[in-house]
């Protein structure tokens, strides 16, 4: 069954939410070792990362699915995953 456009664009903006929200966490916790305050960097990153991550999933994702479905199409019937 095809995902309505809605479906697609509010499963993007999770996608983004999580992976800027996890992404910003762990390359702030990196460098700071979990410092006193890193919490704070960490959320002011996220907030720049996320909306940057919503806008670059909106052209990522579509070539994303184009190359899933070409790679599953090209892929011999017997090696698929049940």
């Amino acid at each position: 069954m095809p995902h309505t456009k809605a479906t697609v664009l509010l499963a993007q903006f999770f996608i983004a939410l999580f992976m800027a929200f996890l992404m910003t966490g762990i390359f702030t916790a990196i460098p700071t070792g979990f410092a006193p305050g890193w919490v704070v960097i960490w959320l002011q990153r996220f907030i720049v990362a996320m909306p940057i991550a919503f806008v670059l999933s909106l052209g990522v994702g579509p070539l994303a699915f184009f190359l899933a479905s070409r790679i599953v199409r090209a892929w011999p019937a017997s090696q698929t995953v049940q």
